[in-house]
């Protein structure tokens, strides 16, 4: 990874609260636009539909954010990603007065008190930082009794799920926000959709993020849909983009996609990472928020855009104040 994406984010360019109160419509973010070997351009996001041509198809992620965080005196549980045991995936972090921190302790074989007098029980650690455990009740309903969204300490204060909810939101299970899609609006799509451009879905439930210490991706659910594969492979057929809406995205496409770049219809659990060495095969654009500097993420978007291209792009996005994070600016990179 070159110096220009190894690079310090200054605390003033993380979006500490929603565009809405900011004073944005959520399509009123602002939209950089990567080309290739052409210069970075700025736009609003409400701008999409000029910036793709009709036939081109849009794949976006349906998954809806969980109110995942449960608070208790001293610690939070973040769950992050069901099993197909029943078990979960969880965080342990220390509660602080701006947030939380990673948390080391935890022993297996532990029982957690939970509010709503439930338990939680840890089994094992999964990885350093999770853990699998065991919670003595419906973990989707019990989180929409219990449960707040996860929120990090760049973000000051609590915002209700609907802000952390995307226009496409209608299948539970994501622990954080499919971030990408946010700026999405109804009017929008309509515009979209007049222009020609296809929107079809497909299901990626995202785990917890590291925002401390980046990490690979971890073993995650999705559903790619046969309409949205016969959709998928039809652009590309015809020569239009396919422009996935997120790394989720990338993510489930690639890894319904054989060599040639053919989508089927695939659903499981995906270990899939998408890194330069491996490339992408039935993605040929990406709409994505600014990711963290040594971030994974980097790796998925240098496949796409290139190395060159993208450190061109994020050294403009900083120099222009660009906002990072889940509510923060976006970036089309178009091959």
């Amino acid at each position: 990874m070159t110096a220009a994406l190894d690079f310090t984010l200054p605390p003033g360019l993380s979006a500490r609260e929603p565009a809405e109160a900011r004073g944005l419509a959520r399509d009123a973010v602002r939209l950089l636009v990567s080309r290739g070997d052409l210069a970075p351009s700025h736009h609003l996001f409400s701008d999409l539909p000029d910036l793709l041509d009709a036939g081109d198809l849009i794949v976006v992620n349906n998954s809806a954010t969980l109110p995942a965080a449960v608070r208790l005196d001293r610690l939070a549980v973040h769950f992050s990603t069901s099993r197909p045991d029943g078990t979960w995936l969880v965080e342990l972090r220390r509660r602080t007065t701006k947030g939380t921190e990673p948390y080391a302790g935890g022993e297996p074989g532990e029982w957690l008190p939970m509010p709503g007098r439930a338990t939680l029980r840890l089994i094992d650690r999964e990885t350093p930082r999770l853990w699998r455990a065991s919670l003595n009740r419906d973990v989707q309903a019990y989180l929409r009794v219990h449960g707040v969204p996860i929120r990090y300490s760049y973000v000051e204060r609590d915002w209700p799920i609907e802000a952390y909810q995307t226009v496409f939101a209608t299948v539970p299970g994501s622990a954080e926000m499919p971030s990408a899609a946010r700026p999405f609006t109804a009017g929008l799509v309509t515009a979209l959709v007049a222009r020609g451009v296809g929107i079809a879905p497909i299901t990626l439930h995202t785990g917890v993020a590291s925002p401390e210490k980046d990490e690979p991706p971890y073993d995650e659910r999705y559903d790619v849909p046969a309409a949205t594969a016969r959709l998928v492979n039809l652009a590309l057929e015809s020569g239009n983009r396919v422009v996935a809406a997120g790394t989720t995205v990338v993510r489930a496409l690639e890894t319904a996609a054989d060599a040639p770049g053919h989508v089927s219809p695939s659903a499981g659990w995906t270990r899939h990472v998408v890194t330069p060495e491996i490339g992408v095969r039935a993605v040929t654009g990406l709409i994505t928020g600014l990711h963290e500097p040594r971030s994974s993420h980097l790796l998925m978007l240098t496949a796409i855009a290139g190395e060159a291209t993208l450190a061109r792009a994020y050294e403009e996005a900083l120099s222009m104040g660009y906002l990072w994070h889940e509510f923060g600016d976006t970036h089309l990179i178009l091959k």
